[in-house]
């Protein structure tokens, strides 16, 4: 009996030791967990609304801060006044913000594109100046005319109500062509074709729409000299043939404002 108890005994020294020294190495710091979380969707939020460009800012910063940077609990990090959070100065969010207004926009346009099934003469883009709707002349156009077809007033009415933004912006109306010379006894040079029509839907729109403010539009014709496709087949020369309307941004990549 004494050696059983004596082994027994022995047995559960043995079974206390192991559970002194169990290896707790798997456990994750709790706070560890919160930052990739938060990381996470930093990164998820961020992919929605940011260019190619700013994700590789973005990849960049997140590399320095879990590869080189110190711990989340090592050291107390204090903010300066400019400097980035989560990633972003407050000029960077400033345009962020801005950019993502835009795609709202164009979010807005392209549904009324599709009610109106004007896909194939309808397109919209963002560019480095801001939302880009550009539409085929032969649209809103008769071939060497400056006046929109009647049977397109109605659209021209639709996107006078889209273009009403608060805060509003600056809108550019620009009027492309082909380069086969003007001949008519109205236009002289497609200079004149070009400028004409970018004025003629201006005023449509404007009209249309007695809550749009005139002094934020401008229209202005590039003729011939601006194509965006070759004028040596007729395909190209149709792409050539366009009036661009576009939305322009309120803040710079830098952050600062447009006036």
């Amino acid at each position: 009996m004494k050696a059983g108890r004596t082994a027994l005994a022995k047995k559960s020294k043995r079974h206390k030791k192991h559970e002194e020294h169990a290896d707790e190495s798997w456990l994750v710091p709790y706070a560890d967990i919160l930052t990739l979380l938060l990381a996470l969707f930093i990164v998820l939020f961020a992919a929605s609304t940011v260019d190619e460009a700013k994700m590789d800012k973005m990849s960049q910063v997140f590399d320095q801060i879990f590869d080189g940077g110190t711990g989340f609990l090592d050291k107390t990090a204090v903010i300066q006044e400019g400097q980035a959070v989560n990633g972003l100065t407050e000029e960077e969010k400033a345009y962020l913000e801005d950019q993502e207004a835009l795609k709202e926009i164009q979010s807005q346009v392209d549904n009324f594109i599709a009610v109106n099934e004007l896909e194939d003469t309808f397109v919209t883009s963002m560019t480095d100046e801001g939302l880009l709707i550009t539409i085929r002349d032969s649209v809103l156009f008769d071939p060497g005319k400056a006046d929109i077809k009647p049977e397109y007033l109605a659209v021209a009415d639709e996107l006078s109500q889209i273009l009403e933004m608060d805060p509003p912006r600056h809108i550019v109306i620009t009027g492309h062509t082909d380069n086969v010379p003007q001949k008519s006894a109205q236009f002289s040079s497609n200079w004149d074709l070009s400028v004409m029509r970018a004025v003629n839907l201006l005023k449509i729109i404007i009209e249309r729409n007695p809550n749009l403010d005139p002094s934020y539009f401008s229209a202005k014709g590039y003729g011939e000299y601006n194509p965006i496709a070759s004028n040596d087949t007729a395909e190209g020369r149709s792409q050539n043939r366009r009036v661009d309307v576009l939305i322009q941004q309120m803040v710079n990549e830098d952050g600062t404002q447009i006036k």
